[in-house]
C-alpha cells in the first residue's frame, strides 16, 4: 500500500491520529468551594518512575481543567470497558458532571468512582504550555489497581475494549452446531456418569486456545464443573490429548503458552507422549488433597467471564499451569490404590481428525488400580461409540 503526504489541517490530524488507540481516564477533584469536578480525558501517558510522573493534556479553552489546576488533589480514574457510559456522561455534562454516579473519597479526598479499574492520587507539579492544550504534569502520591478488568479504548471517534487475542476469536456458531450434534450422546454421558460415579463431559475444540463445554452428566453427589456452552481456555496441561495429535510446530505453540518451570513442561512433554501410545491420559490427586481443582476452576471461570485484560491471563496462565496436581503418568498397577483426578481421550472424526474430548471427573476417591483400569477401558469404549453416534449416524429427522 502506497501513503501521500498531506497537510496538517484540523481534520487530517484527527483522522491521522485518530488511529492510534488512547485510553480513557476521568480526572476528578474536590474544589475549594465544595464543588465535585471531573474531566474525561484521553491524552494520558507515564512520564517518569524516578520521580513517578504522569501527565495528561486538557485543552486551554477547558474550564473545568481550570478548576481542576486550583484544587490540592486529583484522582485519576482508568475506565473499564463496562463504564462507557459514564464516561459519555461526564463528557457531556456541563455542570454536576457525577450525579447520579456512585463515588468514595481516595485517600487524598477526591472523587474515586465505584468500579474503576485502576486510580492514581496525583499533585499538579507543572503546567506547560502545548499549543491549544496544557500539558498537566503530576506526581504520584498513591496509586492501587481496583477492578482488573478490560480498559475502556478510544479509537476513530468510537469506544470500545481491549482484550486478550484469543477472546477476539469467539464465534458461538460452531458450538452451538457442537451442542447439537452432542445431544446424539447425552445418553451415554448419563450412563457413564451414573455407573462410574463420576461427571461426565463432552468439550469441543473451538481453536487452537479454547475448548468449550457442549454437553455434561453427572452421577449421584457429584456437582457439575462446567456449564453448558463454557469457554476454557487451551493453556497446558488442558487439552494435552488433543495437542498430542497435533503438528510439532503447534504442540510448541501450545507448549509455549505455559507458564511453568522447566521440569512442569517436561511432564507436559512426557503427558504428549503418553497421549500418543496409549489414547488416553490421566491425572492424579497427592493423598489427602481436598479440591485439587478448585484454583483451576476459578482460572477458567475467570476466562469465561470473557473481560480479561493481559495481566489477569497471565495469572490465568500461571494458575492453570501450577495447579497442585500430579500429571506424571504411570503404569496401573491392579493391587495398588489410586486417587484420581481426572481421565481424558480424544474423539476423532471420520478423517481421523481430534475434534472432542471426552473427560472423566470426580471419581471416587481410593479406588484400586483394577478398579481404574476398567475406568480407562470404559473411556476408550466410549470414545468409540461416540465416534459413531456424532459423526456416523444422520441426525433424527434426515434421509
Amino acid at each position: 500500500m502506497t501513503s501521500t503526504t498531506t497537510a496538517c489541517t484540523p481534520s487530517t490530524f484527527r483522522e491521522v491520529l485518530g488511529h492510534y488507540p488512547t485510553g480513557v481516564v476521568i480526572v476528578t477533584a474536590i474544589h475549594p468551594d465544595g464543588e465535585p469536578l471531573a474531566m474525561v480525558v484521553g491524552t494520558f501517558t507515564a512520564v517518569s518512575m524516578e520521580p513517578p510522573l504522569v501527565a495528561f493534556l486538557p485543552m486551554k479553552s477547558s474550564v473545568t481543567f481550570t478548576r481542576l489546576s486550583q484544587c490540592e488533589s486529583l484522582c485519576i480514574n482508568v475506565l473499564t470497558g463496562e463504564q462507557e457510559t459514564i464516561g459519555r456522561a461526564v463528557s457531556t455534562r456541563t455542570a454536576k458532571k457525577l450525579d447520579g454516579i456512585a463515588w468514595t473519597l481516595s485517600p487524598s479526598g477526591s472523587p474515586l468512582l465505584q468500579d474503576s479499574l485502576a486510580w492514581l492520587d496525583v499533585r499538579l507539579e507543572d503546567k506547560i504550555s502545548a499549543g491549544d492544550h496544557w500539558i498537566a504534569l503530576c506526581r504520584i502520591e498513591n496509586m492501587a489497581v481496583n477492578n482488573p478488568k478490560a480498559p475502556l479504548i478510544f479509537f476513530q471517534g468510537g469506544y470500545g475494549v481491549f482484550t486478550v487475542p484469543p477472546l477476539l476469536a469467539r464465534n458461538d456458531s460452531g458450538i452451538i452446531e457442537a451442542v447439537q450434534q452432542a445431544s446424539r450422546a447425552r445418553g451415554l454421558l448419563s450412563s457413564l456418569a451414573t455407573e462410574h460415579r463420576c461427571e461426565a463431559t463432552l468439550l469441543t475444540i473451538v481453536h487452537r486456545d479454547e475448548l468449550a463445554a457442549i454437553a455434561t452428566a453427572v452421577g449421584d453427589e457429584v456437582n457439575p464443573e462446567e456449564g453448558l456452552g463454557t469457554r476454557i481456555p487451551i493453556i497446558p496441561p488442558i487439552a494435552d490429548v488433543w495437542a498430542a495429535e497435533q503438528s510439532a510446530d503447534e504442540q510448541t505453540y501450545w507448549l509455549s503458552k505455559a507458564d511453568a518451570d522447566e521440569t512442569v513442561l517436561d511432564t507436559y512433554r512426557k503427558r504428549l507422549v503418553f497421549a500418543r501410545e496409549h489414547g488416553y491420559v490421566m491425572s492424579y490427586l497427592y493423598a489427602g488433597q481436598q479440591d485439587a481443582y478448585q484454583s483451576l476452576q476459578d482460572a477458567t471461570h475467570r476466562y469465561a467471564d470473557g473481560a480479561t485484560p493481559p495481566t489477569a491471563h497471565r495469572e490465568i496462565r500461571r494458575t492453570i499451569s501450577n495447579t497442585a496436581v500430579n500429571y506424571t503418568m504411570c503404569d496401573i498397577d491392579p493391587l495398588h490404590v489410586y486417587d484420581v483426578g481426572m481421565l481424558a481421550a480424544a474423539v476423532r472424526d471420520p478423517s481421523g481428525t481430534p475434534v472432542r474430548i471426552l473427560r472423566l471427573a470426580q471419581l471416587p476417591r481410593q479406588a484400586s488400580g483394577s478398579a481404574v483400569l476398567a475406568w480407562i477401558n470404559a473411556l476408550r469404549a466410549a470414545v468409540a461409540e461416540l465416534e459413531r453416534l456424532l459423526f456416523s449416524e444422520p441426525p433424527a429427522g434426515t434421509g
